[in-house]
């Protein structure tokens, strides 16, 4: 049976799926001591496809881009529970470090990852607040629009 965190995650219509493997030579993520930290997720939906693909500012608007930060989000969750087996464990999120594939001119990065930050709140109340940084950011692998990083408190 689903824990809290994800019965409060499929009220919202989430469902985590299978986190992708790594793509070079890395792993998906690193427990030392109480904390977990989760390498970069790009935006890649349940399908396999990109939710955003180019540049925030020149083609990619800031409603998909925070939505691809969501996506983000939700692929970092998937990353914790094969981490822990159970996002209950989760004490606190820590931070969340995102990447915004920008034009050169776009300054609204901020507002695309509040569609990560949005959901961690959503899922862990306020154990989902967290410190973050945002990064324009000239690409990204795949031409993603958007990637975020994490950092957990975990039990």
């Amino acid at each position: 049976m689903a824990g809290t965190v994800e019965q409060k995650l499929a009220s919202q219509g989430i469902t985590l799926h299978e986190p992708p493997n790594p793509v070079a030579n890395y792993v998906p993520f690193v427990r030392s001591g109480n904390l977990l930290f989760v390498s970069g997720q790009v935006c890649f939906g349940a399908d396999g496809k990109l939710i955003a693909k180019g540049k925030l500012g020149a083609g990619v608007t800031i409603e998909q881009g925070a939505a691809a930060a969501r996506g983000c989000a939700i692929n970092l969750l998937a990353q914790v529970k094969a981490a822990l087996g159970d996002l209950d464990k989760v004490a606190r999120v820590v931070r969340l470090g995102g990447f915004v594939n920008s034009a050169p001119d776009f300054l609204d990065g901020p507002k695309v990852l509040n569609g990560a930050s949005d959901l961690m709140v959503a899922a862990f109340g306020d154990k989902g607040r967290h410190s973050r940084s945002t990064v324009g950011v000239a690409a990204l692998p795949a031409d993603a629009a958007v990637e975020v990083e994490g950092v957990f408190e975990v039990a």
